[in-house]
């Protein structure tokens, strides 16, 4: 490449490009399509600024990992293989070009998993894959390795994929930055000073642990206070009910009045590769927009809920025993709402929260280095990664239409009143 391409950056001011491969993966069309996908699917409807793409993540991926190789790059690490700087780059620039839109909702109710298909574009015949196939026939599958996390140096799925990697690195300054909030920040720079190779492991100086410990309660609270807001749940909620009933009615043979190729294949799971690249939010939203007018009620009422923001309301209680939810079932029944619908008990236990224990996750350790080139685990050596490393228990969010209240008579009232404070 003939010069250095620079992209401005508001999170890390700008990101550089010298490698003519990262340049030529930026402008194929699976790369583009990141622009039409959100980084933080409906945390939109509780941040108004969280309108930023997978696009611009990924390039903050790739640049975080661009920084930590440099610097071990400088300081002659010898723990550092040179050679696997080009693979180590394309997996972090390429890490998320497989999430679909609303991502984990997809996922969830379709059995869809982002990583597959990010390995399938690829692998397969894309734009993608001919730009990697250009640097050698087997360097698809090295890079789609990383992502699978069955590369063989563990140093290189580290920096992509582990406790401390450029994936979450980048996301919260990156969240934090668009939704508004304090909690996602953290010294990105003293955490770059303090990283480094060491015995096939990327491990941290000991003098640095305090910066991790920072990024660590920076998830913690990001996760708490962004990624599980009861808000952003209810609109995960009503989109995800969206999914079962049109997944529902699909699997009874319903008549659809609207039904946009490719969404009848990802129904019966027959998604080709040059399927799942139309499946963008700008597809999405139009789909659920249509849906709008169709003859089910349910889901048309509740593709209207979304797109307009009604969501569901929300309380807050204790873990109580499930017997008590059959009051609630009730009452939506007597109130007109089918309860397979519109109601949801959401259990902190429940969510994928990404909390570091180690020990307990598929997720590579954060190891500290001592003066003495000893490694230890950083939670035996922090009271403050012990002590967040509990996963929060104890309450539990009951979603439901606000409309019940006014369908149901006084005695029916003071019953949730009593066992719910509604």
């Amino acid at each position: 490449m003939k010069e250095e391409k620079v992209f401005k950056d508001p999170v890390h001011k700008y990101i550089y490009v010298d490698d003519k491969v990262i340049w030529d993966l930026i402008n194929t069309k699976e790369f583009q399509r990141l622009r039409r996908v959100r980084q933080l699917g409906t945390s939109f409807l509780t941040f108004h600024g969280a309108e930023h793409s997978r696009f611009s993540h990924s390039l903050g991926v790739y640049e975080v990992t661009r920084k930590i190789i440099s610097q071990f790059e400088r300081n002659g690490y010898e723990d550092w293989p040179q050679e696997e700087r080009l693979v180590c780059l394309c997996a972090a620039l390429l890490h998320d070009i497989g999430h679909g839109p609303f991502s984990h909702s997809v996922e969830r109710v379709f059995g869809t998993h982002h990583e597959a298909w990010t390995c399938r574009m690829l692998l397969e015949d894309t734009e993608v894959h001919a730009v990697l196939a250009q640097v050698s026939p087997h360097f698809p599958q090295a890079v789609a390795s990383v992502i699978s996390k069955t590369y063989p140096r563990e140093v290189v799925v580290a920096l992509v994929s582990s406790q401390l990697d450029a994936d979450r690195m980048d996301y919260l300054l990156r969240d934090a930055y668009f939704t508004g909030v304090n909690y996602g920040t953290f010294d990105l720079e003293r955490i770059l000073r303090v990283i480094r190779p060491y015995q096939g492991h990327i491990v941290v100086k000991e003098s640095g642990m305090h910066a991790v410990e920072d990024y660590l309660m920076s998830r913690y609270q990001m996760h708490w206070q962004v990624y599980f807001h009861p808000v952003t749940r209810s609109a995960e909620v009503i989109l995800n009910k969206i999914f079962e009933r049109a997944h529902d009615l699909y699997e009874e043979g319903y008549m659809f009045g609207f039904m946009l190729s490719p969404m009848d294949k990802l129904f019966c799971k027959k998604l080709t590769v040059a399927d799942y690249f139309l499946l963008d939010e700008s597809f999405m939203q139009t789909v659920l927009m249509c849906w709008t007018k169709e003859q089910d009620e349910i889901l048309a009422d509740l593709c209207t809920r979304f797109l307009h923001r009604r969501l569901y309301k929300f309380i807050t209680i204790d873990l109580p025993d499930n017997a008590d939810f059959q009051i609630l079932r009730d009452t939506l029944e007597e109130s007109g709402f089918d309860p397979a619908y519109y109601f949801e008990v959401d259990f902190p236990a429940d969510l994928s929260y990404d909390i570091y224990r180690p020990g307990q996750t598929e997720k590579l350790p954060i190891l500290l280095l001592n003066e003495g080139n000893g490694l230890t685990e950083i939670s035996e050596k922090s009271e403050i990664v012990r002590s967040i490393s509990g996963l929060h228990m104890g309450k539990c969010h009951i979603y439901y239409p606000e409309e019940i209240l006014e369908r149901i008579g006084e005695d029916r009232r003071r019953q949730l009143r009593e066992w719910f404070g509604i």
